[in-house]
Order: structure tokens, then sequence, then C-alpha cells
């Protein structure tokens, strides 16, 4: 099967994902950093910080997505992108005029990710538009490869510039990236789309939700996700002291251990193109979540084999299933979407990403009283039920992509 061609007007949308996602993760990285060495935070306030540059996607995303909607998709991503390059900037100038403060740090890092949130809901639902059918899975193979690169690679770049050429450098670079995907974007040409019809915010809320939450196909996605979040999370919450202490590892071992994570996504995402064309459709689905069960049990083998290889090919099934996941069912929702719903359809995906803390705060809660083990254990039954979950979906029978619906096929949540 040949290669589909990618079109000039994703390829930018491409390269301004790319900057757009290594901004992002050079920002996250750098926050922490600055709040510790250049603030002398503790611990409690560096919680905080976290908290702050979280909160966005919980509060932001239906917003965003019921933006992506109404307007112009390309000009609200490169809108929301500018506003993080502005934010970024204004950290720059209070490090360099020795103004910056914690509350500081913690507001104008909360207004960049408010930009993130933007971008991060309407790339999925502009995709389409610049993509035929057939390429759809191609393409979000590459914007999964540019975030999964940016994943790996942002936060040690912005660790290393934090600490060999100071902090102000390392939000100079992230805000010259930002302002690269803003000029990269401006240059797409989006089609247009019929004007949106003027109703009350709720009622288009309602109506993203009622979509979502009656198809046949995206319910079980929905909810796999959201358990698959939790659960992951769940063990990230503990895994560190975990290492550190069961597993005998130094700094540097958790560091290659988690550092598979990453090694796994990105062969995924390489990979993905090609597996999609070997295997079903819904076999591809199934893949992330089972690999994701796979990788919590081989985590929990530990216990018991406290090596760290077995670790290392933990992380790397969690990073490298879970990518074809990501890229199969953002494949599946624009396929079955309405274009019109395309931002509210992808606002409450990335709602999903607020069962994160909550996994975080179990394994708190759990491991405190418990121990991380017990953390391990529940996550593979938590990683277990995901995996039921989707593997007696009717998303699993799938033996192609779905072909691109009208708003009445897809209404009625036909596969």
């Amino acid at each position: 099967m040949p290669k589909p061609s990618l079109p000039p007007a994703f390829n930018r949308l491409a390269w301004s994902n790319l900057a757009a996602q290594s901004a992002e993760q050079i920002a996250l990285a750098a926050a922490p950093i600055v709040a510790v060495l250049l603030l002398g935070v503790s611990e409690g306030e560096t919680g905080v910080l976290q908290t702050a540059l979280t909160l966005p996607f919980v509060l932001f995303a239906i917003p965003a997505g019921l933006l992506a909607d109404r307007m112009s998709r390309r000009w609200l991503m490169a809108g929301a992108e500018a506003l993080r390059a502005a934010a970024l900037v204004v950290i720059l100038a209070l490090i360099a005029t020795r103004s910056l403060s914690m509350p500081l740090l913690a507001l104008f890092g909360f207004v960049s990710v408010c930009g993130t949130v933007v971008y991060s809901v309407a790339a999925p639902a502009l995709v389409p538009a610049l993509v035929g059918a057939d390429a759809l899975a191609a393409a979000n193979a590459r914007i999964e490869l540019a975030r999964t690169v940016a994943f790996a690679a942002g936060p040690a770049l912005g660790g290393a510039l934090v600490g060999f050429v100071g902090a102000a450098p390392a939000f100079g670079v992230a805000a010259a990236l930002s302002a690269i995907a803003v000029v990269t974007l401006s240059g797409v040409a989006e089609p247009a789309r019929p004007p949106a019809a003027q109703r009350h915010p709720l009622q288009d809320i309602r109506e993203g939700a009622a979509f979502v939450f009656t198809h046949t196909l995206l319910r079980p996605v929905f909810i796999t996700q959201f358990i698959f979040n939790s659960s992951s999370f769940l063990v990230l919450a503990v895994f560190v002291p975990y290492a550190v202490r069961h597993l005998q590892l130094s700094a540097s071992g958790v560091g290659v251990t988690l550092g598979m994570y990453g090694v796994g996504m990105i062969i995924g995402a390489l990979l993905a193109t090609r597996i999609l064309a070997r295997l079903s459709f819904g076999t591809v689905i199934a893949l992330g979540p089972v690999s994701g069960f796979l990788a919590a049990a081989i985590l929990a083998l530990t216990i018991v084999v406290p090596l760290a290889p077995v670790a290392w090919l933990g992380f790397f099934l969690l990073g490298a299933g879970p990518i074809l996941w990501v890229i199969s069912t953002t494949t599946l929702r624009q396929a079955v979407t309405p274009a019109r719903l395309l931002g509210r359809v992808s606002a409450i995906n990335i709602m999903s990403w607020g069962a994160r803390p909550l996994g975080a705060a179990i394994g708190a809660i759990v491991g405190a009283v418990y121990g991380a083990e017990a953390c391990l254990c529940l996550a593979v039954a938590g990683f277990g039920l995901q995996a039921l979950v989707i593997l007696l979906s009717p998303a699993v029978g799938l033996l192609r992509q779905p072909a691109m619906v009208d708003a009445g096929e897809a209404a009625a949540g036909r596969p």
C-alpha cells in the first residue's frame, strides 16, 4: 500500500505543532526548576505551581472546544500560541529585572498553559479539513510523533538550558518557538466552514457531550481513556521512591527507566502507519489498552523480581502501545464526528486528562497507607478494567477506519 501524501497545508501545521509542543515542554520543565533554584520555594509550593500548570486543562478545554467550532481554527490556534509566547516573554522580563516571584510565575505559567489547551483542542479538529480520509491516520501519526519527540526531549532541554545558561534563556527559547509556531501556522490555508448556529453555549456543550456519551464507538473510548489516565498516574505517583527503595536505582537509573517510556512512544509513533496498514483498525485500537495492562503487570512483577530491565520493559510498553491508541482513536473521532462538532468532541477527549490528578491522589493515599507495592497491584486492576472495557466494545471489531460520515450518520452512532 503506497504511503498517503500529506499536503503542504498540513505540513505547515505539523511544523507549527512541533514548535508549539517543544515550547510547551521546555517551559513546563523550566518552571519548577526556576521555582526551586531561583526562588528557593519548598516542595509544597512547587505542588501549587504544578496545580496552576495543569488546572487550565480542566477549566478551559470545553470553552476552547466551543470556540473551535465557532471560528477559524487556524486563527484560534495562532492566537492561543501568541498568548503563550507573550506570557513567556513576561516571565523572561521578570527574571531579567529580578522581579519574579512565585505568585507571578504561577500566574503567567497558568496563562501560558491556557494557550496550550486551546491549541491542543483545535489542532485535531483542523486536521480533517487539511487531509483526505485516506491520510488521516498518517497525519495523526506525524502529529503524535512531534508531540512525543517534544515530550521526550523538551524536559531534558529545558533542564539543560536552566542548568548551563540560566533561567532566562530557557523561557526565551520557549517564547521563540511559540513565535515560530504562530508564523508557520498563519500560512496554513484553512478551508471555509459554514457559519455555526448562534445558540446558548450550554446548548452547544450538551450537544457535544451527548454525541460522545451516546455514540457506540466513542463512549467506550472515553471510558477506557479515563481509566487509563488515572491508572497510569497512580503508577507515576509512587514509582520514583519505589525504584530508589526497592529496585535500588540511582537517580540516573531512575531517569533511564522513566526514559524508556519516551523511547516506547517514539518507536510506536514511527511504526504506527505501518502497523495500521497491516492490522485491522479495531486491533490497533485494542493494542494500547492491552499493552497498558501488560506494562502494569510487568511493573508489578518487579515486586518479586526487583530488576531494572524488567521495569524498563514495563515503561517501554506503557509508551509504545498507548501511542498507537492515541493515533487510532484520534483518527476514529475525526472520522465519525461531523466537522461542526469536532472542536467540542476534541475538548471532551482532553477532559479525560482530568483523571490524571485523580490517579496521582489515589497513589498518594494508598502509597502512604499501604505502600508503593499496593499501588502497583491496584494499577494492574485499573489497567485490566480499561482493557476489558475496550475489548467488550464494538470498536475492536472495526476492520478498517470508518468512512467520513455526515451529521445524520454520526449522530446515530453507526460505525
